[in-house]
């Protein structure tokens, strides 16, 4: 979700060579139906996890997000998003190795899927393998 991550800069593949589903914190666990979506009816045969150092969700809890969205946007606002998961983590190379293997157990994606997974350390602009 980061603006200063650029996917097609950062691992030399040219503008729709990609299918790239962005979200908040780089969750795999959100971005499930996506990447079905993707896998089933794009034909996509690689995914890519990736998340970035300094990350806002890495500094933030559940409980601190919905403290945020009730003193910003009330308890309405909170309805609508009543039983959303944040998926906030701590550490962006464990998180990661984290989504990586719930990506490899999950039935929904096929097994011939290549997953790896990857941290994007915006002071350098480098990517570096952490997971596959």
């Amino acid at each position: 979700m980061d603006c200063r991550i650029e996917p097609a800069a950062a691992f030399g593949i040219d503008l729709g060579d990609a299918h790239v589903i962005r979200n908040a914190g780089g969750s795999a666990r959100e971005a499930l139906r996506h990447l079905v979506f993707s896998n089933q009816l794009l034909g996509t045969t690689q995914i890519f996890v990736i998340k970035h150092t300094h990350c806002g969700l890495s500094v933030n809890t559940n409980e601190s997000l919905v403290q945020a969205i009730v003193k910003n946007l009330g308890e309405e606002a909170l309805a609508d998003l009543n039983g959303l998961e944040w998926y906030p983590f701590v550490d962006a190379e464990q998180g990661v190795k984290d989504d990586v293997a719930f990506l490899k157990a999950s039935k929904a994606i096929p097994k011939e899927i290549s997953v790896s997974g990857w941290v994007y350390d915006v002071e350098t602009g480098k990517v570096k393998p952490v997971a596959n």
